[in-house]
């Protein structure tokens, strides 16, 4: 019941940090690429899934739509259920807010089962649960940006929690949740997130349990398991990355390698601002060198209670937390670099992994060995770690000096009322006093920084982005650059209610050419000049309507767009100029401020059958969807089709069920040659994400083992469990009885 009740108190804690931080900015949890990306590609997925398409291709984004490499988690369970409904709610901040929170509840009960595995009293577990979400980085970016970093964390804490159990608990038959499938699932779908930081991480963190281990019982027998349930779930997830893999060769991605540069490279001495809500860390960021935003923070607990604890009974056990301080260490060496390893750039993003790290081991050793009795000496010591934090802090930004000086105060007082409440009323109320006073620190923070410095500020309501943008049918290219839109017109009345950057135009159900890729096909982004947001360059008009020499066609033609829209800003007087051939140029009342629109004379061409050039072939359309097309052809004397489709790695062109490969054209378009003397040949171009046969087979490999896994567990159950070592495999910590002690899962 003990830990049903801090357990509780933990999902209390974190709803209460979230009314605190969206009392500060309502906006807080939809902003940069949750507004441009996420929630928009949410919100187009659960619209193919409603019509029941699996939306692993949508080809008229181009180089945007391939979502088998795209950070869309096609394969997680979970994502796709928010997927589902996204399109069923109006407000889309709402929506997100409500779905980053439950991620969060779920990151922090994460957290609380980590610590109890590591032997914490359910007190400080929660308080280590509740801190996490709050912790800087967490808070600043991966809650209220970066979705899929927050979601793949909060299954790989799971992960972690429920590995440490695997290899500490006496096996139960009846106690199926400490067994190796939990740690199974929870690595699956940290990995099936499809971003490849949690992946990694839940990699890291493997190895860190492993290590420890092995440290603490003097055993391999239980790392090996845990090692053998890791590659289950590896081999079941390979499905995710594998397209990405083999689809390198053609994205910007192609080249990546490892390589050091100093932008978000975290000096090691920024740890000591890890308790002064103030800090405000010195390295080379977006903002310059001193960063806007408390990113290194972690908790106001943290450091200046380093100095009650029981360092000397912690050397004598320290064998216990060797894989939790193992972890945090790996982590503390990421923060400062190298800058890029392969996909994996920018190292400040592994903060919350340090800080989770550092979390978990400082709440157990509070647990275990706080030391509240000897307070004059150690609240001494605590006065001295408060002040480094003000002196690092305050050499990062000394123009922050009375903000700096005031969170001193603050820490200090906190500390001191702590420390009383350990003594006077025991732990409980001390806990509960250290997690109460996250909640204005956490409102403090996010008032200092509102409006959030990354904002889009596009519109919640897609009822309202719809009322207010012209309704254009089929496929639409937007030619202009997000910045040169001033903040001023980033509303719906200017900017938004013409303009679509990101994935925006996905909140209305247009057929948009631009959209948000991290990813990115390199050839087509150089032909249009096109950036990660759908932005392009002055050169984009002219290269578009320029002609491929072998179709005599132009670009805008090979990609079958029927309208495009040009941002005034970036082409003031170009309406004034005459349209090109086959294009008129039309006015949208009320949008004449902000762009341009050119429309074909002919009307729309993206829904007329069959490729976008035709060469000494005679074709009929038989059918078409995102994945393939079917056609009926004749060539005498042999002849080449050019289709309007990005030539991802995947293809597969068969003519009457013989392969005959495929080709390009401007190292973009699929073309397909067609062999003298075709009769009535049946066609199909049909794309399947690269390796999938691959995946399938790692993946019933992986399900196997896990079977295997899971037999020899109960059948060791059934023997009365396994002993590896002289340590108990029982033991969790004092006043914990694994036994009986009910566990999170």
């Amino acid at each position: 019941m003990d830990v049903c009740r801090w357990g509780f108190v933990t999902v209390v804690g974190v709803v209460a940090g979230y009314a605190s931080v969206l009392l500060a900015n309502p906006r807080h949890f939809y902003t940069d690429d949750t507004e441009s990306q996420y929630g928009p590609m949410w919100v187009m997925l659960g619209r193919h899934l409603h019509q029941g398409r699996f939306p692993a291709l949508v080809p008229w984004e181009w180089m945007s739509g391939n979502y088998s490499m795209e950070e869309a988690g096609l394969y997680n369970p979970p994502q796709l259920l928010v997927d589902w409904f996204a399109p069923e709610v109006d407000n889309l901040a709402l929506y997100v807010t409500v779905v980053k929170l439950i991620f969060s509840i779920i990151a922090a009960l994460g957290v609380f089962r980590v610590c109890l595995a590591y032997g914490a009293r359910t007190p400080w577990a929660a308080v280590a649960g509740v801190a996490f979400p709050l912790s800087g980085w967490f808070l600043f970016f991966d809650e209220s940006s970066w979705a899929t970093s927050l979601t793949g964390t909060a299954w790989m804490l799971h992960a972690w929690a429920s590995a440490v159990r695997y290899v500490r608990v006496e096996p139960d038959a009846s106690r199926w949740w400490n067994g190796p499938i939990p740690v199974f699932v929870f690595l699956y779908l940290a990995i099936s997130v499809q971003y490849v930081f949690p992946a990694v991480e839940a990699a890291l963190m493997i190895v860190a349990v492993v290590v420890g281990e092995v440290v603490y019982r003097r055993a391999w027998g239980p790392s090996l398991r845990l090692l053998a349930v890791a590659a289950c779930a590896g081999l079941a997830g390979l499905e995710t990355y594998l397209p990405g893999m083999l689809s390198s060769s053609v994205t910007w991605r192609g080249n990546e390698r490892v390589l050091n540069d100093d932008f978000l490279n975290v000096g090691w001495s920024e740890s000591l601002n890890a308790s002064l809500p103030s800090t405000v860390p010195a390295f080379t960021g977006w903002w310059g060198y001193v960063q806007p935003i408390p990113m290194v923070y972690i908790a106001w607990f943290l450091i200046p209670l380093l100095a009650f604890i029981d360092w000397a009974a912690v050397r004598r056990s320290w064998r216990e937390f060797a894989g939790a301080a193992l972890f945090a260490l790996m982590f503390l060496m990421w923060t400062a670099g190298p800058g890029r390893i392969g996909p994996l750039r920018w190292p400040a993003r592994v903060l919350p992994m340090l800080a989770v790290g550092l979390l978990v081991l400082v709440c157990v050793l509070l647990s275990r060995y706080g030391s509240f009795a000897d307070w004059r000496r150690r609240g001494i010591a605590a006065a001295v770690l408060i002040g480094l934090l003000f002196v690092r802090s305050f050499s990062a930004a000394p123009h922050l000096v009375l903000r700096h000086l005031g969170a001193v105060v603050v820490v200090a007082v906190l500390t001191a009322a702590l420390v009383w409440l350990a003594r006077t009323r025991g732990v409980a109320a001390a806990c509960v006093l250290a997690i109460a006073a996250m909640f204005p620190i956490a409102y403090y923070q996010v008032t200092t920084q509102a409006p959030t410095p990354l904002s889009y500020h596009f519109p919640q309501r897609r009822s309202d982005m719809r009322a207010a943008f012209p309704h254009f049918y089929g496929v639409t290219l937007q030619l202009g650059d997000r910045a040169l839109v001033p903040p001023a017109e980033q509303n719906l009345d200017r900017a938004w209610g013409s303009l679509a950057f990101g994935n925006y135009a996905k909140n209305m159900g247009l057929q948009y050419v631009n959209a948000y890729t991290p990813i990115g096909y390199r050839k087509f982004s150089k032909l249009l000049c096109m950036g990660w947001d759908g932005s392009t360059c002055p050169a984009a008009f002219g290269a578009a309507f320029s002609v491929e020499p072998s179709t005599g066609r132009t670009y805008i033609d090979l990609m079958k767009v029927d309208r495009v829209v040009l941002q005034r800003a970036q082409y003031p007087d170009i309406g004034n100029h005459p349209a090109p051939p086959g294009w008129k140029w039309v006015d949208y009342r009320g949008h004449e401020r902000d762009i341009w629109v050119l429309e074909r004379e002919n009307g729309p061409i993206s829904t007329s059958a069959g490729p976008a050039d035709a060469q000494g072939v005679t074709f009929t359309q038989v059918g078409r969807d995102s994945v393939s097309s079917h056609l009926r052809v004749d060539s005498a004397e042999g002849g080449r089709l050019v289709f309007a489709r990005l030539a991802w790695p995947g293809y597969r062109v068969t003519l009457d069920g013989h392969d005959i490969g495929f080709g390009t054209v401007a190292n973009t378009f699929v073309a397909v040659d067609i062999p003298p003397g075709t009769r009535d040949g049946d066609l199909i171009v049909a794309w399947r994400p690269p390796g999938w046969k691959i995946g399938i087979a790692t993946a019933l490999a992986g399900l196997l083992g896990l079977g295997l896994l899971q037999w020899s567990h109960r059948r060791h159950s059934r023997r009365g469990g396994r002993i590896d070592a002289d340590t108990p495999v029982n033991k969790l910590g004092p006043e914990t009885e694994p036994s009986t002690t009910p566990v999170l899962v």
